[in-house]
């Protein structure tokens, strides 16, 4: 029997990683003690907190330990760190290209106000590109929580920041209050602006949410979309019209959409035939990074080493990667399967 290849020296795109939520468990630690920040036990100690996030409570928990641990981020230093060791993680992975979504709103407060946390935002990312080669274009997103008059200025901001890495526009946090629609006009903005659209959907409530991000903001990937498996027809509509969905196996379970890991409809999806990109999501929390994702697949839903390339092309594919690079990475697929 053929031995497993690593999945870490698979080559691959990362679509789906939040800012704060992708940095290391140690730096967050030294950061809080730096700023005298009290963390509380869920996010202190060696194992990732036990969340349940598919009720509002649950979602409120999972939201105050995100909170808390953004608040640590105080100084463009701390930008700095987080984005390099974010990039160094991912290259540990196999990450070629990481698109990173982040909502600058979230950060203006400590950095200066809206334009100056972008600047400090984006000139980590140019930073962390240059000391660890890998590739980092940044996702702007907006919060569903907020009124959608402060989409707008996000996206016309992302607009204005396209020729310093801003590629796409998002829209995250609790699908459940609001509605996609409310948010169209900003979607308009920064696609007229050459931004792809990739809102989250299809994770705490069902394939409405999906169907909402495809017909209200022209949705190009959808973040998570998983719930889309419960809808066939849905399922035939993202494979015909190519729309990748932002997978994150992990997440999944641990906020309570899925009770164990093969209960995700990977092979639902795939059978399909939607295109996949496997994502992290919020690393810290959820305790593990981009290649463990590709483990899942293959441990709990019998992904073969040629099924685990394709989806690593589907993540290339899904991805805003130029065609030069999109044609190398895939070229390094081919390598790992034939090594």
């Amino acid at each position: 029997m053929e031995r497993a290849r690593d999945v870490r020296q698979l080559p691959k795109a990362h679509l789906h990683l939040h800012f704060t939520g992708s940095m290391r468990p140690g730096t967050l630690l030294e950061l809080a003690d730096k700023y005298g920040v009290h963390l509380p036990d869920a996010l202190r100690g060696g194992e990732p907190p036990k969340l349940r996030a598919t009720d509002e409570r649950g979602w409120f928990r999972f939201q105050r330990l995100y909170d808390i641990a953004r608040s640590c981020l105080r100084e463009p230093e701390d930008i700095h760190r987080l984005v390099r060791e974010t990039a160094e993680e991912d290259l540990r992975d196999g990450s070629r290209w990481l698109e990173i979504q982040v909502d600058p709103t979230s950060y203006a407060p400590r950095l200066g106000g809206l334009i100056p946390a972008l600047e400090i935002i984006l000139d980590a990312v140019e930073a962390a590109q240059r000391h660890t080669g890998l590739s980092i274009r940044v996702l702007v997103a907006a919060n569903r929580m907020k009124h959608p008059l402060d989409a707008r200025t996000l996206a016309r901001l992302a607009v204005r920041y396209r020729d310093r890495g801003v590629v796409g526009f998002g829209l995250s946090n609790d699908e459940r209050r609001g509605f996609a629609r409310d948010f169209d006009r900003a979607f308009a903005i920064a696609r007229d602006g050459g931004l792809l659209a990739a809102p989250h959907g299809g994770e705490l409530t069902g394939p409405s949410s999906v169907r909402d991000c495809l017909d209200d903001l022209a949705a190009r990937r959808v973040g998570h979309g998983v719930r889309a498996a419960e809808d066939p027809g849905l399922l035939a509509r993202l494979a015909d019209a190519g729309v990748t969905c932002e997978v994150c196996p992990a997440s999944n379970v641990a906020l309570g959409v899925y009770d164990k890991p093969a209960d995700v409809p990977l092979r639902v999806l795939w059978d399909a035939g939607v295109p996949m990109a496997l994502g992290a999501d919020d690393p810290l929390l959820f305790g593990s990074r981009l290649a463990a994702q590709y483990e899942l697949a293959r441990e709990h839903h019998g992904f073969s080493d040629v099924e685990l390339a394709e989806l690593a092309r589907q993540s290339v594919r899904g991805s805003v990667a130029p065609p030069e690079v999109r044609k190398a990475l895939l070229a390094d697929i081919d390598a790992w399967l034939t090594a």
